[in-house]
């Protein structure tokens, strides 16, 4: 069995559970994506959703629309946060980050509209984010019926989901889509290019940096230029919407995430950082209830929370 990076530096909670790594070979993801989605389905299931009203819906989108699905945390007129799931762009749907959704609504007081967005390598570049956009269009056009305020539209993501809620961000102060207040980007993947952190951890619990260069090949496809589609490599990043970014201590994408925040900070936008020690990719999933994920979702309930004290 193949040692995982930085597993001694993993809290003895999160080590006992956090056991393998990820392969994402083709085969791998082909084999792997009813299982997960089955995996999801039962663990959203079971999530106490008590004080969230969630209904599933479509929006209209170029390619027969979009599947989402709303938690409505507040009954008054409230934030909208467009919510990107985790899943290295080729695998996952709306169950995959259920409970991470539920828990921003709800502490949030705010409205969540997750992104059933396509698939990589099925549909690379840029399919996913054209789905992500649509769906931002509707939620901003459709404001009074959904009963968010417009003047308060946020993004947020988790690992892949957060590269394309970084990238929303950035079509959004370049014009080209509605104005967002907010970005919460959780364990982001912003970089394809080599970091410290992705050569230290190329066979690390739950993600590693092999399996970082594999998501990037199957999202990017054979002709995507690395300056549109990877958030980092953007030449802009005065006017972007103020950000929280969280990540992990044992990550490939943890130097990226890092790095994001100091350029954030250095172009003039407000960005707070929180890195969780002792923590690998996907933790908050892996454990939910642990006391280090339930830190991790107060952080981002009250941040959305306080969007109306950020304009």
């Amino acid at each position: 069995m193949i040692p995982l990076d930085g597993a001694a530096r993993l809290d003895p909670v999160l080590r006992a559970v956090a056991t393998t790594r990820t392969d994402f070979s083709l085969s791998a993801i082909g084999a792997m994506r009813e299982p997960f989605n089955e995996r999801r389905r039962a663990a959203a299931a079971q999530t106490d959703a008590q004080g969230v009203e969630i209904v599933d819906g479509h929006a209209p989108g170029e390619y027969g629309g979009v599947g989402v699905r709303i938690y409505r945390g507040a009954r008054a007129l409230a934030p909208a946060v467009i919510y990107c799931h985790a899943g290295g762009f080729a695998l996952g749907n709306l169950d995959t980050d259920h409970r991470h959704c539920v828990e921003l609504a709800r502490r949030g007081r705010c409205t969540v509209v997750s992104v059933d967005y396509r698939l990589a390598p099925e549909h690379p570049y840029p399919a996913a984010l054209d789905d992500a956009g649509a769906v931002l269009r509707w939620v901003a056009g459709d404001a009074a019926e959904l009963n968010v305020d417009a003047s308060r539209l946020a993004v947020a993501g988790s690992s892949a989901g957060a590269t394309l809620a970084a990238c929303l961000a950035h079509a959004s102060a370049a014009g080209t889509l509605p104005p967002i207040v907010f970005q919460l980007l959780h364990q982001p993947v912003l970089d394809d290019r080599e970091t410290a952190s992705k050569a230290q951890f190329c066979t690390s619990p739950a993600f590693d940096s092999e399996a970082a260069e594999l998501m990037w090949r199957y999202y990017l496809g054979p002709t995507a230029e690395s300056a549109v589609a990877v958030p980092a490599r953007h030449a802009q990043f005065a006017g972007l919407p103020q950000a929280l970014i969280t990540c992990a201590e044992v990550d490939p994408f943890r130097d990226e995430a890092v790095d994001y925040a100091l350029t954030l900070l250095r172009a003039g936008v407000s960005a707070e950082l929180h890195l969780f020690a002792r923590t690998c990719h996907g933790f908050d999933s892996l454990l939910p209830d642990w006391e280090t994920s339930q830190r991790l979702f107060a952080l981002h309930g009250q941040a959305l929370a306080d969007i109306p004290d950020n304009l």
